[in-house]
């Protein structure tokens, strides 16, 4: 990779020395070692899988971008590739999973299902998006996406990256960041987010049928 990427404009390097020397920013060096690092973690969801499987293979090979190695264990990766169909099941693994990640981590959503739940949005037992329990940082549309696609996802992670810097990114403020609370599978899913909520609505509902007058209900 050439070091125009990497060199801070307004210094001029002489020509003999332009392969051998940079002159750059803390933020650069840092970015641009990041983004052509990348290890994503090893695991599949569903047909958008085989995608992601092969564009690892040797037709499309994404180790070219640095990304050599898929993780079986989230502690040692920084990319989620949520590749296929979120269902009510799966996100609480899903979620765990990605409190595991060290910082920092990024999340694609690849393909329709991931992104907004696709053709089975409306289904009982599917999120209509990961994004509603984990941030993405990128999505990538299709059903399911070519690996070509999945291509043009990571360069557009790596180009957002580039534009991150030490004094902004959460991973290196004061306060150390939260854990994303274990969605609860019950009757139906429930994100411990919203519990304050669930209950003043279920308050408000339970008062409402006690004023209500004997012999009249109302039907919601």
């Amino acid at each position: 990779m050439g070091t125009e990427s990497l060199n801070s404009p307004g210094y001029d390097i002489p020509p003999e020395m332009q392969s051998q020397v940079a002159i750059t920013t803390l933020d650069k060096i840092y970015n641009w070692s990041r983004k052509n690092s990348l290890w994503p973690m090893m695991f599949g969801l569903a047909c958008c899988a085989i995608e992601m499987i092969g564009t690892a293979a040797s037709r499309f090979d994404f180790s070219r971008f640095g990304m050599e190695v898929m993780r079986p264990s989230p502690r040692q990766a920084d990319l989620m590739i949520v590749s296929g169909t979120v269902t009510k099941k799966m996100i609480p693994q899903i979620v765990r999973l990605y409190n595991q990640m060290p910082e920092p981590r990024y999340v694609i959503a690849m393909g329709a299902c991931a992104s907004g739940g696709g053709p089975f949005k409306e289904g009982y037992t599917v999120v209509a998006g990961v994004d509603k329990f984990i941030p993405v940082d990128v999505y990538i549309p299709g059903c399911p996406p070519t690996p070509q696609a999945l291509l043009h996802g990571f360069i557009t992670l790596m180009k957002k990256i580039e534009t991150q810097s030490l004094r902004s990114v959460p991973w290196y403020q004061k306060t150390p960041g939260e854990p994303i609370p274990i969605p609860i599978l019950g009757p139906d899913l429930m994100d411990p987010r919203k519990f304050d909520l669930i209950k003043q609505v279920c308050s408000q509902r339970e008062e409402q049928r006690n004023t209500e007058p004997e012999g009249e209900s109302t039907h919601e």
